[in-house]
């Protein structure tokens, strides 16, 4: 996630980080130079284009904006909806820490509940974003993380040794059925939130679309110049490659957000939530809290 303050109006065209421009410079680049031989060959052989003119684009334009626009909202919509579970997460995994601080009255079931629940945190992480994550959550229960590692999703299986302790507990006549049912539903909420992520990570936008909008966008820019030398002349090339970042620069950023959970410049900061959750268990323990994670060129991983 990109975290900066507002550009000023020169920045605006030269700011690189979070930017789609790297990723569909090729298109750009490569319509410029395409319009240019065409408006090269025009003027060489002097055709005569003036029966072409910039009204049935105008019109595919529309119509290509619309499939954009539902694209983005789309992705968009993943995006925040993502956003918000972390959001959850952060406020479970508080009411988590202040429910076992108060209920349970072992120092020690405490801190390994809740260093439990971190692991969860960045088990859960990895597993969004397909990387491996093990060695965050060793940190938390050392080599018990190992057997989780072992699940096919090692995230929900931290949910159950949590829900067994907690179990263990009540058993042992330490907690009442109330405080376990309090803890109980704390973990239910955990495992919803949980299963809403992996709808989204494993639910893509309808590929047709997808494909039906990329159809469209280089149709739009193949045909572009032949329309536009008439009008436009020697600009044509500038106006192509403008349209075609226009174009292509909307798909970049919806492909971007379509899979929140990655590492791109504006997908979400799932480190930094992990340390947020880090910092609230840490603190209900009276421990020594980690600091923030700091941006690093506002790049907030």
């Amino acid at each position: 996630m990109i975290v900066r303050p507002r550009p000023t109006f020169l920045q605006l065209f030269f700011i690189m980080r979070g930017s789609v421009v790297p990723r569909i410079l090729p298109q750009i680049i490569g319509f410029a130079i395409y319009s240019a031989v065409v408006l090269l060959l025009a003027r060489r052989f002097h055709l005569d284009l003036s029966a072409f003119n910039i009204t049935p684009f105008g019109l595919v334009g529309v119509t290509l904006s619309i499939y954009l626009s539902f694209r983005n909202n789309a992705a968009y919509d993943r995006w925040w909806e993502a956003r918000k579970l972390w959001g959850a997460l952060v406020f479970e995994i508080r009411n988590l820490a202040r429910a076992t601080t108060g209920l349970v009255s072992d120092r020690t079931e405490q801190r390994a509940l809740l260093m439990e629940a971190l692991a969860f945190c960045h088990l859960l992480r990895g597993q969004l974003r397909r990387i491996d994550s093990i060695k965050d959550a060793r940190a938390f229960i050392g080599d018990e993380v190992d057997q989780a590692a072992a699940r096919t999703n090692p995230a929900d299986d931290m949910v159950r040794r949590m829900g067994r302790r907690a179990n263990e507990r009540r058993e042992a006549g330490a907690l009442d059925p109330i405080g376990f049912r309090i803890l109980d539903e704390r973990l239910a909420a955990i495992a919803a939130i949980q299963a809403g992520c992996e709808r989204i990570a494993g639910t893509p936008l309808p590929f047709a679309y997808t494909l039906l909008v990329h159809r469209t966008a280089y149709v739009v820019c193949l045909l572009l110049p032949i329309g536009l030398i008439s009008t436009t002349g020697w600009a044509t090339p500038l106006f192509t490659a403008l349209i075609a970042y226009t174009f292509f620069g909307l798909d970049a950023l919806s492909e971007e957000l379509e899979d929140p959970f990655g590492i791109e410049a504006n997908d979400l900061a799932l480190d930094g939530l992990c340390r947020v959750c880090e910092i609230s268990v840490f603190e209900a323990l009276d421990e020594t809290p980690p600091k923030m994670i700091a941006a690093d060129k506002f790049y907030f991983s």
